[in-house]
């Protein structure tokens, strides 16, 4: 049986760590629960463990623009995931604050 180092990383090594090259990634062996995975079956289950869910939505051409010139090496789907958690957290707010200044008005 082949020996395995059960060394645990510390996040001060995480920059000796070689980057992953595209090469790399073409060799890996996937796997999904211990048995060997497509990179559609990898993709999806990662995906599924972030609580991520493949959309199809049609955009104006302006918005894809505007994140795509925005986004970086980031990618462009992650800054308009971003500004609608940010949609989401403000709509939150709001109401909380309305709420809460109703709740003063009554009492005051």
């Amino acid at each position: 049986m082949k020996k395995i180092d059960a060394h645990a990383i510390a996040s001060k090594e995480y920059d000796e760590i070689p980057e992953l090259t595209d090469a790399d990634m073409r060799r890996a062996r996937l796997r999904v629960g211990g048995k060997p995975a497509t990179r559609e079956e990898f993709s999806a289950a990662v995906n599924a463990r972030l609580g991520k869910q493949r959309v199809s939505i049609m955009l104006d051409a302006a918005v894809i623009e505007f994140f795509k010139a925005r986004a970086g090496a980031r990618g462009y789907q992650t800054l308009i995931n971003q500004a609608l958690q940010q949609v989401m957290t403000g709509e939150q707010i709001e109401a909380t604050l309305r709420r809460v200044i109703r709740e003063e008005l009554a009492h005051g």
